[in-house]
């Protein structure tokens, strides 16, 4: 830090083509062609481009920055979050700024762009001159405007991300940086009111608060992972020296007011808090150092003043530090949201300083998530209130049919030869639609979908499983503190879940299955003679004889009959009405009456993010429209109740007009059998038609399921082979020590031993004589170089030639020390005189 105030560092990233992902998506999940918007996507990107770039504290970097953020929030209501681009951006703070961090996230993109607008607020303010009025009034208002993007980034854009936020933008980082922002533009002001010279009183009450400000940043700050112990340093010393300064302006007030005993008071409170701050004395820089012994040393001189002047001439009494006054807080820096981040859909459309928005033709992906909800409301009441209720009632007129052994017993004794005309027109049906075979084929057709769906799921799930082996091999290889990732099942915990809801529903289908199976085993035979021709079902119905019906059983057989038939009417009314029912639903579309909705609350409120629950009025009033066929099934249950209470009276009399009449029995449950396997089959195509559009619903359910199980694996192997080459790396360097560490102790064992082998010995050692081979002289020795055979020599400069005449050389270092020229003796040793 080259200054007494601090500023914050940008943020880094790599480039990323949004155009790309985009056009990717609107190509996927939208009815709009992507070429429609490519001047746009041109234009989000260099945004883009333009915003990231401004990493110098230049006042054009504020526009690059918030017209990119401003099109991010307007795209917040277009796409969804996870739009498919990977957003890389590094820490600004902390201990891993040269370790980016990826998030497919669009709120996490913004909430760094923020960052970086902060951090030009911060920057630009350092980069003023603070040294005039005017400079010190920009500076402030460049702090509090970057204390209030940092606010807004902690109250706003990080609530709505959806995922965890940057590891340097936790609750505590974040609010001792605007804290920390607060306490320098207050300081500034402070620093203005000083060099405008306004009044003590009021210049004390600017400081204490610019000491209340750095105390709360430190004390986030030591609750944070992230603020560097310099800050906190720089924090700590700040927050003394200006509760010094206060107390030294509150002071300086008291003498106006002629307090001399408090003025002492606080002259007192002023040292010891400026001693406080030089206790960071060697942590914080030599600006901020410099003020503070500045400071001391007026107040120290101040002091001795004011004390000699009070104990000789004023003799007021010094009241104690718990009796002063608590000094009153002038606050002056607030948190001030720019409105260009505060409200971006100003700078966007007619009159906005930024333009239109950007792919303002675009559907909103709330539109499409709204027109689902309304498409699943809609189905859910049509096919469970409405069609459900319907076929329901039509099934217990089936029962109560056939636990009466109608309508058999009935046309027995109508037609005792030959075929009825229902019965006819049944077997007419199968054999057109080719009964069994179709139902084979259609069951045939269901266990194919059955085992695509069933294998592509388990290939998920193999995925899913090796992926989990790989795991648990690597975390056994490397050790659970080494390899500190998640565990696989934490790290998708919702492919988990889906894995054990899909066989849910695999196993619930399976059962649906043998029940159908079951079905068609019981019916099969009767449907075999049904699919034959007219001769077959003869044959298998027994024919009865012919007889004249009493006039009592006549009567009674009449009025059966004309209850079976308003019973056909009733069911022919019913199917009719469920068809109806089915096509109403089908053209029942609301994609366009959303879209005119849309409209209006955008022009009624602009750049409004568009939310599916905006459309809740619209839902409610669109499925009026069904009321009147959800009150129609009051009705139809009760005119159904009447004529199956009829049904039975009419059975029973019948039953009781035929008693010891028993002519008609084998024809009676032959031809009740043939129509019963009619249900049957119509009741088997209805579960197979119902089984493979369920199939196919969970064909797409599983194929999602197991791209994203691919994704998730080859994502983790990415993941572990990055750490896997840390690892590695981290063990080499250790490896290289230990080997290093090994090698010289093993040398130092080596000398050990050798040196205490040789101790052992109680022998004195003797010194070994030196031999040198017989080597001839040399012929023509360079003048000034040493010779073996001439030894060594002390003093000045001879020739070997021509040594002194007395045969002694004086050494200088020495002056009463003689040695003899010649050779060294090495058993005489070294002698000093």
């Amino acid at each position: 830090m080259a200054s007494n105030i601090v500023f914050l560092p940008f943020r880094r990233t790599h480039p990323v083509s949004l155009s790309a992902s985009i056009r990717q998506y609107i190509s996927t999940k939208y009815d709009q062609h992507p070429d429609m918007f490519v001047r746009d996507m041109d234009a989000i990107d260099k945004l883009r481009v333009d915003a990231v770039n401004s990493l110098e504290a230049h006042t054009s970097g504020i526009r690059k920055l918030t017209a990119y953020a401003a099109q991010l929030v307007w795209m917040g209501g277009k796409f969804p979050i996870d739009i498919g681009a990977d957003f890389s951006w590094y820490p600004a703070l902390g201990f891993n700024t040269q370790r980016p961090i990826s998030q497919n996230n669009l709120r996490f993109e913004l909430v760094n762009v923020l960052f970086n607008l902060a951090s030009l607020y911060s920057q630009l303010a350092v980069s003023l001159n603070r040294s005039t009025s005017d400079g010190l009034k920009s500076a402030c208002n460049y702090f509090c405007q970057a204390a209030g993007v940092i606010s807004h980034i902690k109250t706003v854009i990080i609530p709505d991300m959806r995922s965890s936020p940057p590891e340097d933008m936790d609750t505590m980082t974040l609010e001792s940086i605007q804290q920390l922002l607060l306490a320098q533009a207050q300081e500034c002001f402070w620093s203005k009111a000083v060099k405008d010279g306004l009044k003590d009183g009021l210049i004390a009450k600017l400081a204490a608060k610019v000491s209340d400000f750095y105390d709360q940043a430190a004390e986030y700050g030591t609750k944070s992972d992230i603020i560097s112990t310099e800050w906190i340093h720089h924090m700590t010393a700040k927050q003394h020296h200006f509760a010094a300064a206060a107390q030294y302006r509150a002071s300086r007030d008291c003498l106006d007011k002629q307090n001399y005993g408090e003025e002492v008071a606080r002259l007192r409170d002023s040292l010891t808090c400026a001693n406080e701050a030089l206790k960071e004395s060697r942590w914080i820089n030599r600006i901020v150092l410099g003020d503070l012994n500045g400071l001391k040393s007026r107040v120290s001189e101040d002091l001795k003043r004011a004390e000699k002047d009070n104990d000789v001439i004023y003799l007021m009494p010094v009241p104690p530090k718990s009796e002063l006054k608590t000094l009153d807080r002038a606050g002056m820096a607030t948190a001030r949201v720019p409105q260009e981040v505060s409200d971006p859909s100003s700078t966007l459309g007619e009159g906005g300083i930024y333009g239109q928005p950007l792919f303002a033709k675009l559907v909103p992906y709330a539109v499409h998530i709204a027109a689902s909800i309304y498409e699943e409301r809609k189905n859910r009441l049509v096919n469970v209130s409405i069609i459900d209720e319907l076929e329901g009632l039509t099934n217990q007129l089936k029962d109560l049919l056939q636990s009466l052994n109608l309508p058999g017993s009935l046309q027995a004794l109508e037609k005792p030869l030959g075929l009825p005309p229902s019965l006819t027109t049944h077997a007419e049906e199968i054999r057109q639609q080719d009964g069994l075979h179709r139902l084979r084929r259609s069951m045939h057709e269901t266990s194919k979908l059955k085992a695509n769906d069933t294998t592509i799921y388990q290939e998920g799930v193999d995925l899913l499983r090796s992926e989990a082996v790989e795991d648990d091999r690597a975390k056994l290889k490397h050790g659970t503190d080494r390899w500190s990732r998640q565990p696989s099942q934490q790290a998708a915990d919702k492919l988990y879940a889906q894995v054990s809801e899909i066989d849910g529903y695999l196993k619930s289908a399976a059962s649906s299955d043998e029940l159908v199976t079951t079905k068609l085993k019981e019916c099969e035979k009767v449907l075999n003679v049904l699919s034959g021709s007219d001769r077959d079902i003869e044959e298998y119905v027994p024919s009865s004889r012919r007889a004249v019906m009493p006039p009592n059983v006549q009567h009674a057989a009449g009025d059966l009959r004309n209850m079976l038939n308003e019973v056909s009417r009733l069911e022919s009314r019913r199917k009719r009405q469920i068809e109806k029912m089915r096509d109403k639903a089908k053209q029942d579309d609301i994609n366009q009456v959303i879209l005119a909705e849309t409209a209006r609350l955008e022009r009624e409120f602009p750049m409004q993010k568009i939310e599916p629950a905006q459309f809740e009025n619209l839902f409610e009033e669109r499925l009026e429209r069904y009321e009147g066929d959800q009150k129609s099934i009051a009705k139809e249950k009760e005119e159904q109740d009447q004529i199956l209470s009829q049904l039975r009276q009419s059975n029973t009399a019948f039953a009781n007009a035929r008693k010891g009449d028993t002519s008609t029995r084998e024809r009676e449950q032959a031809l009740q059998r043939l129509e019963n396997a009619y249900v049957k089959y119509k009741e088997i195509i209805s579960n197979l038609n119902t089984g493979r559009k369920f199939y196919n619903d969970l064909a797409k359910i599983v194929n999602r399921f197991r791209d994203e199980c691919k994704n998730f694996a080859y994502q983790r192997r990415i993941e572990a082979g990055q750490l896997e080459s840390e690892l590695s790396n981290a063990m080499s360097a250790l490896n290289l020590s230990q080997a290093t560490s090994l090698q010289e102790q093993k040398q130092r064992e080596s000398l050990r031993s050798h040196y205490s082998a040789k101790g052992l010995s109680s022998e004195p050692l003797t010194a070994p004589t030196p031999t040198r081979a017989a080597v001839q002289p040399p012929t023509a020795p360079a003048p000034g170089m040493w010779n073996p055979e001439m030894g060594i020599k002390f003093g000045g400069v001879t020739t070997p030639q021509q040594p002194p005449a007395n045969g002694t050389v004086h050494n200088p270092a020495y002056p009463n020390t003689r040695a003899k020229g010649g050779q060294w003796d090495a058993n005489q040793g070294l002698r000093f005189g």
